[in-house]
């Protein structure tokens, strides 16, 4: 199967491209490189340094690679600049994936993979672990930004017969996590132990989400394939506070590393974990690698790049 994945040279979106190669699919990357890097980029698959917004580039690679599913990744994921610059934030992720939308039904696009957010769509839900029928209320416009491609989806498949699949992720960690470049703040906190920083926490502490490994991630996608048209969640179920991922990330690193509290930022949850057992039942997919597991693994890839071991 020909597989084009955007944002392939980011975290999450190299970790797909990866399994596709692993699984003998032929991939094609296409990524502006302003957050991901060419070294993410996985030994076999093809490359084109293109943004999603370009519609003469997104076409000509369309075109030229004929693919049978497009996985899109390539995304502007940092809720906080979404708050601060919400025209930014839709003119990524929503007239880039509608150049992308527009290019998969003009060159014969059999499926469209979607990477959404289960951390930011759902909101401050009642119901906690969400699920998929909880009433999608983004308080950000990451979240909102998000939502509206779901709906995009909807109309693309209702009028082009665009088989899609939106995958709500929950918070996602593991090695290749930029924590400059990228959300993620078990990323944050491993690169500042590393460096001796203060790490500092917005809020009380008190505030949870739901963070599922990369690997797992990944394995989503390949069940994707398959699977049949819908939204997802993909997650752990477990809630675990930014205070208990602290306890956590002492026990991975063997320090006893400085915190400090700053005040909470505006556009985030409070609460969230993702009730998984729709894609239990319709994608046959479920997480394998808990959080113990998860920050022990992506601690080492941290301080191995650190050190300069890896």
């Amino acid at each position: 199967m020909k597989i084009l994945v955007t944002g392939g040279a980011g975290f999450i979106g190299s970790w797909v491209a990866e399994a596709y190669i692993k699984e003998g699919h032929e991939v094609l990357v296409i990524d502006d490189l302003s957050t991901g890097i060419m070294e993410n980029v996985p030994v076999g698959a093809g490359f084109i340094e293109c943004d999603i917004r370009d519609e003469d580039a997104v076409g000509g690679a369309f075109a030229d690679f004929r693919p049978d599913v497009v996985n899109h990744h390539a995304a502007q994921i940092d809720v906080r600049k979404s708050v601060e610059d919400p025209a930014f934030d839709a003119s990524v992720n929503i007239i880039g994936t509608l150049r992308l939308l527009e290019a998969a039904v003009g060159n014969g696009v059999k499926k469209f993979i979607f990477a959404s957010t289960g951390g930011a769509i759902y909101g401050e839900p009642s119901n906690i672990p969400a699920d998929e029928k909880t009433p999608p209320m983004p308080i950000s416009p990451y979240g909102t930004s998000k939502y509206a491609v779901e709906k995009y989806l909807e109309y693309y498949r209702h009028i082009y017969s665009l088989d899609y699949v939106a995958l709500r992720y929950a918070n996602v960690y593991g090695p290749r996590q930029n924590p400059h470049g990228e959300a993620g703040v078990i990323a944050i906190f491993c690169s500042r132990i590393l460096s001796g920083e203060t790490c500092t926490v917005f809020g009380d502490g008190g505030q949870t989400r739901d963070y599922v490994y990369a690997g797992d991630v990944a394995s989503a996608n390949l069940c994707a394939l398959t699977s049949p048209s819908g939204s997802y969640n993909i997650g752990t179920q477990i809630e675990t506070s930014v205070n208990g991922l602290i306890a956590e990330l002492e026990a991975a690193s063997g320090i006893d590393f400085p915190v400090k509290h700053a005040e909470a930022r505006a556009g985030e949850v409070g609460r969230i974990s993702l009730d998984v057992r729709l894609a239990a039942r319709v994608l046959g997919w479920a997480p394998s690698v808990f959080l113990a597991k998860g920050i022990k693994s992506t601690w080492e890839w941290f301080k191995a790049d650190y050190t300069g071991a890896r």
